[in-house]
C-alpha cells in the first residue's frame, strides 16, 4: 500500500468551504481516504469528520490531485484561497486619518513595528496633521515625539523634508503617482506602493522584508531581491487582489510564519508549499 497526500475543498453542512491534506492509500488500483466514509469516485469523497479539531458534519470535498509538486499559479491560486479563509477583511495596521497621515506612519514603520509607530502619532498628528503644520513644526519637535522609533534623527528631518515639499510642488497633496511619491525623501518603492494602495486604491503590491521572506519560503520567487519577489508575485496573482493580500501577508506572517523556530509541518500554508520541507501528518490547510 502507497501513501500519499492530497489535499480535498468543499463545502460543509453550514456552507463554510474548506481545505484539507488527508493521507491517502493506494492499493489494487483503487484509491482510499483515510477517516473517510463511502466510495471514492470521479475524484469525490463522502467524508464525515471524526477527529478532534475537524469540522463537524458531513462533508462533500473535491480532490485537487495535489501530489507533493504544483507550479506557482496553482501553489498561489490555494494560497490566496487559504489567505481568504482565514483574513477575509484584513485591516490596515498603521493608524491614519488621509493620505498624508498614513504616508507618514510608513515612514516611521521602516525598522519600527506598527505596535510603536501607533502609540507616537497620536501626539505627533494632535501637534501637525497637514503637510503644512508638519514642516512648520521642524525637525526638534518631530524627533521630541517619534524619538522612540527606530532611526527617529533620519526619519524626523525626512518628515519635515517630504511636508515641505508637498507644500511647495504640490499643494499641499500626497501625489498619486509612484514616481512622484518616491521622489519625496525617506520614500521607497514599498513606502509609496502601501499609500497608493492604501490611501488611493490603486492596484499595488508593496513587498517588505517579511513578504519577500514569504515569497521565498512558499517558492513564489527565487528570492534575489524584493523588486523581482514584487514582480514574481504580481504574475502569479490576480491584479484585484493585490491591495489585500499586502496585508494578508503581513498578518499571516505574524501569526503563522515567523523566521525562526518555525514549524513547516504545523503551518498553514508552509506544510505543503514550503519547497524541500515535508509536512507532518494530518497537516491542515485551510482555516475552519
Amino acid at each position: 500500500m502507497l501513501h500519499h497526500w492530497q489535499d480535498f475543498e468543499g463545502v460543509v453542512g453550514n456552507g463554510r468551504r474548506v481545505v484539507e491534506r488527508r493521507p491517502s492509500f493506494k492499493k489494487a488500483g483503487a484509491l482510499v481516504i483515510h477517516r473517510a466514509v463511502g466510495a471514492h469516485a470521479r475524484g469525490s469523497v463522502h467524508w464525515r469528520s471524526g477527529a478532534a479539531g475537524r469540522v463537524d458534519g458531513t462533508c462533500f470535498l473535491r480532490s485537487s490531485g495535489y501530489s507533493g509538486r504544483v507550479n506557482r499559479a496553482d501553489k498561489a491560486a490555494r494560497i490566496l484561497r487559504i489567505l481568504d479563509q482565514l483574513y477575509p477583511a484584513p485591516p490596515i495596521p498603521l493608524a491614519h486619518d488621509d493620505p498624508f497621515t498614513l504616508l507618514v506612519a510608513v515612514v516611521l514603520s521602516a525598522q519600527t513595528t506598527d505596535a510603536r509607530v501607533n502609540l507616537v502619532t497620536p501626539a505627533l498628528f494632535a501637534a501637525a496633521a497637514t503637510p503644512l503644520a508638519m514642516a512648520e513644526l521642524g525637525v526638534p519637535t518631530i524627533l521630541r515625539h517619534i524619538r522612540t522609533c527606530g532611526l527617529a534623527p533620519t526619519k524626523a528631518k525626512n518628515i519635515a523634508a517630504l511636508a515641505r515639499l508637498l507644500v511647495d510642488r504640490h499643494g499641499g497633496d500626497v501625489p498619486r503617482e509612484l514616481a512622484a511619491l518616491q521622489a519625496l525623501p525617506g520614500v521607497g518603492r514599498k513606502t509609496a506602493s502601501v499609500v497608493l494602495a492604501q490611501a488611493f486604491g490603486v492596484a499595488a503590491f508593496p513587498v517588505d522584508t517579511h513578504i519577500h521572506r514569504l515569497a521565498a519560503r512558499w517558492g513564489l520567487s527565487n528570492g534575489s531581491n524584493v523588486r523581482q519577489t514584487e514582480d514574481d508575485l504580481c504574475r502569479v496573482f490576480p491584479r484585484d487582489t493585490w491591495i489585500r493580500l499586502h496585508l494578508q501577508l503581513i498578518q499571516f506572517g505574524r501569526e503563522h510564519c515567523p523566521a525562526l523556530r518555525h514549524d513547516a509541518a504545523r503551518c498553514p500554508i508552509c506544510a505543503f508549499a514550503a519547497p524541500g520541507k515535508r509536512a507532518g501528518r494530518g497537516a491542515r490547510l485551510g482555516g475552519a
